[in-house]
């Protein structure tokens, strides 16, 4: 919310390794509000961000983008995937729900699932939610924007994990270093991956006292570009 493909793509940088992992990356704009300060928003969800209630279809607009790629490049139609930051976040969790047939993972950076538990999609898909505790815009515990409830980066990972059929319980399998500013290997790797439908799972990396807007270490777009990629759609 208030940032741009530009901005986003300066901060994430996952250009810088399109070439040697060789993807195709589509980066687009939002859209633009009506008032206010005439930020660029997605319509995700009841609490992010379609503050001046805008007629929005931007699930079918991100699936048009991704049909457009398509058509134009040589796809492979079992890795088409989402990333996401705060709003954009909660947009990547709502195109998986509404889009569980063509995308297999979409990673979170700062988003959250709806306000309500939804429907499982028709098919599994792999979720990954990166969150700091610290985060002090989308709270990592939960919180509200606007009387809107968002749920927190755990309640959110836990519904994705109920939905693709794993098992309740995550397993801690690691730590990763994704924020400079903090010291050493500050991110728990948080795994739900038994008893789940093939094709689906879900994963937690939990930044120990993280804001909202990470300083992303080298290592950040590498770790999550590498753990997409161990992820297609079966």
């Amino acid at each position: 919310y208030g940032s741009s493909a530009e901005g986003q793509a300066g901060y994430m940088k996952f250009g810088a390794l399109a070439d040697s992992y060789g993807f195709l990356l589509a980066i687009p704009d939002g859209t633009e509000e009506s008032g206010g300060d005439h930020n660029r928003f997605w319509n995700a969800s009841k609490a992010c961000c379609n503050f001046f209630e805008e007629e929005l279809d931007d699930s079918a607009y991100v699936l048009n983008i991704i049909n457009k790629m398509k058509s134009q490049f040589n796809v492979d139609g079992r890795r088409v995937y989402l990333v996401g930051h705060s709003n954009g976040g909660f947009m990547a969790h709502l195109a998986a729900h509404d889009h569980s047939d063509v995308i297999a993972a979409v990673a979170s950076l700062a988003g959250a699932e709806a306000t309500d538990p939804l429907p499982a999609p028709d098919h599994p898909v792999h979720v990954l939610q990166i969150h700091g505790t610290a985060d002090g815009t989308i709270a990592y515990a939960g919180d509200n924007i606007r009387g809107n409830i968002f749920p927190g980066a755990v309640e959110t990972i836990e519904r994705w994990a109920a939905y693709n059929g794993c098992e309740p319980t995550g397993q801690v399998v690691g730590t990763l270093d994704l924020d400079t500013n903090l010291p050493g290997m500050e991110s728990t790797i948080t795994r739900y991956s038994q008893g789940c439908r093939t094709g689906g799972s879900a994963e937690l990396w939990t930044i120990d006292n993280g804001a909202h807007i990470p300083a992303l270490s080298p290592s950040f777009i590498e770790d999550v570009v590498q753990w997409l990629y161990a992820h297609p759609k079966m």
